[in-house]
């Protein structure tokens, strides 16, 4: 009994023992819902900067947008004038052979715009007349734009040169573009190789330097022969005439190479000066 009694008391005991560990291992489960829920906290990377948590997606930064360009604007021909004409640059060639030597005393005229150095005695005339005689070839006694060129550039005017285009809009686009660029007049042989004008200034549409195909919309020209003009050709325009390029064709004609200007092509001639 002794035996027994003391075997039931151990019993007892160790089973008292496994109850009182069961209830410790009860109380921890309960109580955990009572606890503060643990956060994560970012880890401190080098340097003190805190990295981005865990399970956080980073948003990339909007791409920076460019403006498009402005395109340039497209210049536009206006329209465009050059006039060298004042009031008493015109003079009257005195006799009928006389127009070169009459276009020379115009052209200065209209390069000298102080007014006090006009060219326009009849002397002075003859004089020119016989200066560009001399200095043409297979004249006939008379003088030609070779002997026209010769004396502008003589004379301190210059340098000018002769010139055959062959065709019509391209001569008179060529003459308006000297004039332009050297402030110049140019001379226009007329009537076929027969008679002299000079241009004294234009009206086109576009500034020649600008626009290489710019439009000529109006020549201003001076004829010596004034008031005469001719029967075959027409009426003499008045001095600083505007025509408009079909007015001046009418007398602004083809010169085929024979005579003097056997050395040219067929084209229109121009006297014209050079920069």
């Amino acid at each position: 009994m002794t035996g027994a009694r003391a075997r039931l008391l151990a019993w007892f005991v160790a089973f008292a023992t496994l109850l009182s560990a069961c209830s410790s291992a009860t109380g921890v489960d309960e109580a955990a819902p009572n606890q503060p829920p643990s956060s994560s906290t970012a880890q401190p990377v080098a340097g003190g900067v805190a990295g981005p948590a865990q399970g956080t997606t980073q948003t990339a930064p909007a791409p920076i947008s460019t403006p498009a360009p402005v395109p340039t604007p497209v210049a536009v021909p206006q329209a465009y004038s050059l006039n060298l004409y004042q009031e008493g640059d015109f003079v009257p060639q005195y006799t009928f052979d006389w127009c070169v030597a009459a276009s020379i005393q115009i052209a200065h005229n209209l390069i000298d715009d102080t007014g006090g150095g006009t060219w326009a005695g009849r002397a002075q005339q003859s004089e020119l007349w016989e200066m560009a005689r001399m200095r043409s070839s297979d004249s006939f006694n008379g003088a030609n734009p070779f002997g026209w060129a010769a004396v502008l550039t003589a004379v301190g005017m210059g340098p000018y040169e002769v010139v055959s285009i062959a065709n019509y809009g391209e001569a008179v686009r060529t003459a308006a573009r000297a004039m332009a660029t050297t402030g110049r007049p140019v001379g226009l042989v007329m009537w076929s190789g027969r008679h002299a004008w000079v241009m004294s200034g234009f009206e086109s549409l576009g500034d020649p330097s600008q626009f290489p195909d710019f439009s000529v919309t109006g020549i201003r020209v001076q004829d010596p022969l004034y008031p005469y003009g001719s029967g075959q050709w027409g009426p003499s325009p008045a001095p600083n005439s505007l025509l408009t390029p079909e007015q001046l064709a009418t007398q602004f004609v083809v010169r085929e190479p024979r005579r003097w200007s056997g050395s040219l092509p067929t084209g229109y001639l121009l006297v014209l000066p050079v920069a």
